[in-house]
């Protein structure tokens, strides 16, 4: 399943999202959700324990100045990429 975060960690439940996701599943951080991937944050901490993939959209990264603080651990797409994701996951999950 993929799971898509487009709001910030800090104000969504996260951990209640992270409880839903499953070993093979995909989270996608887009929007503000791309906070979640910024060095050093505690979100980050969260979402790296996961046995997932995580991706971060790198037009929400650039358009908060934030490619350069993302974490090298998560893997930076472009839309190309994100549509190739919603194919490879017929089931979704928008948080």
């Amino acid at each position: 399943m993929l799971y898509t975060l487009a709001t910030s960690p800090y104000h969504c439940d996260l951990s209640a999202l992270l409880r839903l996701i499953g070993e093979g599943d995909d989270l996608l951080l887009m929007q503000d959700g791309v906070l979640a991937g910024v060095n050093g944050s505690t979100a980050l901490d969260s979402v790296l324990r996961a046995p997932i993939s995580i991706y971060a959209l790198k037009e929400d990264l650039l358009a908060r100045g934030l490619i350069g603080q993302i974490s090298h651990k998560i893997t930076v797409i472009g839309y190309t990429d994100f549509v190739s994701l919603t194919v490879k996951h017929r089931q979704q999950v928008a948080w």
